[in-house]
């Protein structure tokens, strides 16, 4: 099973795709997609959208795997980033992908065993589960792989209770 996993943003879109096989984790390809600050909000939707799906495209995930939004004090930026997660979700629902969604909570407990724990501890598990040399950077790729991992260890679950494959 392929997931990708994202951390959305506006000027930061944290994207990794992860293989699972059985309890084996392997990275494939991760990074982000940039946009410029000061360039026009519909502007940025749009690179956003066009390379996600190219990256869906070219990667070809059996599942996408979204960070849910907590709501921000800066509304302007919670909008951007909810916008920029939209388009994101668009790309996927188009190519008929599965979309699971995950509160920062969730992917912490999932990932270190303990919803508050602190983005370092977050970064140090990802790094070992997918046996990567270094954290990667900036930290929305590493927050990008902990919600595919966090998809691939709740997943198995998720379809037992739904009643899907195991």
């Amino acid at each position: 099973m392929r997931v990708l996993g994202i951390d959305p943003g506006i000027a930061i879109v944290g994207f990794g795709f992860i293989d699972k096989d059985g309890h084996k984790l392997t990275p494939v390809q991760y990074g982000s997609i940039e946009t410029k600050a000061h360039t026009p909000s519909e502007t940025r939707l749009m690179q956003v959208y066009e390379s996600a799906s190219a990256l869906m495209d070219k990667y070809k995930p059996d599942s996408v795997a979204v960070e849910k939004l907590f709501f921000n004090r800066n509304v302007t930026t919670a909008f951007d980033v909810a916008q920029a997660r939209g388009v994101v979700i668009l790309a996927a629902a188009q190519r008929g992908l599965p979309i699971a969604e995950y509160t920062p909570l969730q992917v912490k407990q999932a990932v270190v065993g303990y919803g508050k724990a602190e983005k370092r501890q977050v970064q140090e598990m990802v790094k070992m589960f997918l046996k990567l040399s270094a954290i990667p950077k900036p930290d929305d790729v590493a927050d990008a792989l902990a919600v595919a991992v966090c998809h691939a260890h709740s997943v198995v679950l998720t379809n037992k209770l739904n009643g899907g494959p195991r």
